[in-house]
């Protein structure tokens, strides 16, 4: 598989593999992945380490970081973002309007237990009930589409990718 110049939103709670999906589908396809998490203003971890879930008000700046990166990307790119709200994701649009979102899903109870076992990360698994009540799904209007993470590492990047190349 080549690189392409498509700008690519790998969405979803956390602790559902934006990541390692992220790595792995840029391994597959050639585009470059960035891990949104590291767009964070401080603020945001600070808030989030000491398991208080962000609002609307802490998210926009980020959304709004990510989406004029995204933008300035010519040749393409995936980035992982939580992606959480449609609000959210209009916004990235707003910046990258050809942007495709990756929404890499999963049940909760095998989520939470990713989060128990995940060390390093600022998020505590405490915020995962509050990103699951906060996000909305994509709608049949917004281009992307949904992996279940209960695959392999492996086949669902292997799907991603090949939902890209079509």
């Amino acid at each position: 598989m080549t690189s392409s110049s498509y700008h690519v939103v790998i969405m979803g709670v956390s602790g559902s593999g934006k990541t390692t999906v992220g790595h792995n589908v840029a391994a597959l396809t050639g585009n470059a992945y960035r891990d949104g998490d590291d767009m964070h203003p401080a603020e945001n971890i600070a808030k989030m380490s000491a398991g208080t879930p962000l609002n609307d008000a802490d998210r926009w700046p980020w959304l709004t970081t990510i989406g004029t990166w995204l933008a300035e990307q010519p040749s393409g790119t995936m980035v992982g973002c939580s992606a959480l709200k449609r609000s959210y994701r209009d916004l990235l649009r707003e910046h990258c309007p050809d942007v495709v979102f990756v929404h890499v899903a999963g049940e909760f109870a095998v989520l939470a237990e990713r989060m128990q076992h995940r060390a390093g990360h600022f998020m505590p698994a405490s915020l995962l009930q509050s990103q699951f009540d906060t996000l909305e799904p994509l709608e049949a209007d917004e281009v992307g589409a949904v992996f279940d993470v209960d695959q392999t590492e492996e086949e669902i990047a292997r799907q991603v990718a090949d939902y890209l190349a079509a």
